[in-house]
């Protein structure tokens, strides 16, 4: 929708990447047609989830970021800039009204959906078991990781599958290691400190490209991502539908993940 020049994608890449906020998340107007009446939206996001959210250079990049920034393009809302937080803080600056819009790879899932409402989903995963390359562990199923040390991060759908399928049948919960962020947690892989990660596909699938860890299996999960907004924001909500389905139709989405999945 921007016909105002400098598009906000070329802003935020003019002056360097994560753009500052300097109005207060959660603010809005009449609708009106003038700019200063225009609804503004901070969005919040969890770098260290590539191809995702990810810092290269300093600058917040990936598919998160450009699919979002590219629907808003689409809608009535101005975009404002982003916040950075740890996974399991999103949700709660959501609600704080800290933020307006969380864009981070999250799972539409019931227990999320007690707490904040999602937009349609922009994309669907399974989990992977990550393991090292050089090692000598090759699980192939769930029950292969009895009695191993594994990781996930905090808050994902890694957890839950650990949480849920393993800890008390295969493994106690001293052996779950649970990470702010997954490059902490390829780290402590690559280290030796676990023997697995639990984590989406898309994710390993670029650690894999980039470090010595590989792909055991692919534990099947289902799950779709989705933008996550306040439950009581059903404008935002319906915007960003609308936005998605604007993307969707004009080949942006297409353009994107070619440019960060290779699909």
């Amino acid at each position: 929708m921007s016909e105002r020049g400098l598009s906000r994608r070329q802003y935020l890449t003019t002056v360097g990447g994560t753009a500052v906020t300097l109005s207060v998340a959660g603010c809005s107007g009449d609708g009106g047609s003038n700019e200063e009446d225009e609804q503004t939206i901070t969005a919040g996001t969890a770098p260290g989830f590539p191809p995702f959210e990810m810092k290269e250079g300093g600058e917040l990049v990936g598919f998160d970021i450009d699919l979002l920034e590219a629907v808003v393009e689409q809608t009535d809302y101005e975009f404002e800039g982003w916040e950075e937080f740890e996974f399991d803080s999103l949700t709660p600056a959501l609600v704080n009204s800290n933020i307006d819009v969380i864009a981070a790879g999250m799972t539409i899932n019931d227990e999320r959906d007690e707490t904040i409402d999602f937009s349609d989903p922009y994309y669907s995963s399974d989990q992977a078991i990550v393991v090292r390359s050089d090692g000598n562990f090759s699980p192939g199923s769930l029950s292969d990781l009895a009695d191993r040390p594994i990781g996930a991060q905090k808050g994902t759908t890694g957890e839950g599958v650990v949480q849920d399928e393993l800890i008390g049948d295969e493994i106690t919960q001293n052996q779950y290691n649970a990470y702010d962020n997954y490059v902490l947690a390829i780290q402590d892989l690559q280290n030796g400190n676990v023997d697995a990660v639990v984590i989406d596909v898309p994710v390993a699938n670029t650690f894999a490209a980039n470090r010595p860890v590989e792909v055991a299996f692919v534990y099947e999960t289902g799950e779709k991502f989705g933008f996550g907004v306040r439950e009581d924001d059903d404008a935002l909500q319906t915007a960003l539908n609308e936005g998605l389905s604007a993307v969707r139709e004009d080949g942006t989405y297409e353009e994107l993940t070619q440019k960060w999945f290779g699909e």
